[in-house]
């Protein structure tokens, strides 16, 4: 039996909830992303915590992997159809983030 939400929101939340998996989503909206290259770019996360919201997201079918399958192993992730559903909610959020930033003078590195 699927979930009951009292509010679509609850639901958003539930998906694309906490702060890795939201930042991880709006990296991969970008384009295509290897391990590594998703590691620098999410300075403070651990590699535990990477490989674990890498797996969850794409269990909820919002991102895919693909092994290139060579010595040293090379693994990219994109976003699925469903994951680029959630293009222009990140895109608000970055937006919205930005103009934050600029209003309160919060630092952020990406601006």
């Amino acid at each position: 039996m699927p979930k009951r939400y009292s509010c679509p929101v609850e639901l958003t939340v539930d998906v694309i909830g906490g702060r890795w998996r939201t930042v991880l989503l709006a990296h991969l909206k970008e384009g295509v992303h290897r391990y590594g290259e998703l590691r620098r770019r999410t300075p403070g996360i651990s590699e535990k915590m990477l490989s674990q919201r890498l797996r969850e997201l794409e269990a909820d079918g919002l991102i895919s992997r693909r092994d290139l399958g060579t010595a040293p192993p090379h693994v990219e992730y994109d976003l699925t159809d469903e994951g680029r559903t959630l293009v222009p909610v990140l895109q608000a959020l970055y937006d919205w983030g930005v103009a934050r930033a600029e209003r309160t003078g919060a630092k952020v590195d990406s601006l």
